[in-house]
């Protein structure tokens, strides 16, 4: 089978394909940019842009998997040109797609959803990847500033793509949405002891206040609509993101990976 990968140059659309490579699959990696891409070895990079669906046209010959995701240009804005992308995927007789979505629905969601095709949406919540933010202050000064309190069930990006894969890759998954969570909920100051033990240095965690946090978003170039939107997350975080959920075993039949693995792996791009 051949695979189309979106987003492939992304955090999860990176795992995808590497992880169907290692399968020994066909992957055409879809990038705006295929001369600086930077895609697995066995990989194909291919230039496209979901926000102008015709330019995948000559890439979907032959396709039989497709994974997309729903934001599209520099603005990242929400792609208006579903209805088109699935009208190309039928027409090229692409048999499976996933969507790597946020639990809100939108026009790529919508029109899979009239569709004959067999969708899955991919809903992870936190990735544990957004950790890396931290990475500069962990490294000049031990600390981990955080404005919330509540426990996450971050999830791993490799396995936010391990169910992509077999979404893709198997039968049994058309017509699913699948909320996709780490392993366990942990507190900001249970990340930070993960974190600590993976580098081997203490990393202290510092609460930031609301009017704390409205500074510090400000002075990294953020809009107050962007402002608001924070502390409101901060205050009132959606109840799913701290919920464990079964799915990465239930799909893919192993367990999800820890943090204490992530931390592990990328332990190097906090102490260098």
């Amino acid at each position: 089978m051949t695979f189309l990968i979106a987003g492939a140059t992304g955090t999860v659309g990176r795992e995808v394909v590497r992880q169907l490579v290692a399968a020994g699959h066909p992957v055409r990696a879809l990038t705006r940019d295929p001369e600086r891409a930077r895609v697995p070895e066995g990989a194909e990079a291919v230039r496209g842009d979901l926000t102008d669906p015709d330019s995948l046209m000559p890439h979907l010959t032959g396709v039989e998997g497709l994974h997309l995701i729903t934001f599209g240009g520099d603005d990242y804005a929400p792609l208006e040109t579903g209805p088109r992308l699935v009208e190309l995927a039928v027409d090229a007789g692409v048999r499976r797609v996933t969507v790597l979505s946020d639990f809100h629905e939108g026009g790529v969601q919508e029109a899979l959803r009239a569709s004959a095709l067999a969708w899955t949406f991919l809903d992870p919540v936190e990735f544990m990847s957004n950790l890396l933010s931290h990475a500069e202050e962990i490294r000049s000064e031990g600390l981990m500033r955080v404005s919330r309190d509540q426990p996450s069930a971050m999830v791993h990006e490799a396995d936010i793509a391990s169910v992509a894969v077999s979404a893709l890759t198997e039968d049994g998954h058309g017509g699913r949405s699948y909320p996709i969570s780490g392993p366990e909920a942990l507190t900001p100051a249970e990340q930070a002891e993960r974190l600590s033990t993976a580098i081997g240095r203490e990393v202290a965690l510092v609460r930031l206040g609301p009017d704390e946090t409205a500074r510090r978003l400000r002075a990294e170039g953020h809009d107050e609509e962007y402002v608001a939107f924070a502390l409101d997350l901060a205050a009132n975080p959606p109840e799913v993101g701290g919920q464990v959920q079964d799915t990465v075993l239930r799909v893919t039949g192993r367990p999800g990976r820890t943090l204490a693995q992530w931390a592990a792996e990328h332990a190097e791009e906090f102490t260098a």
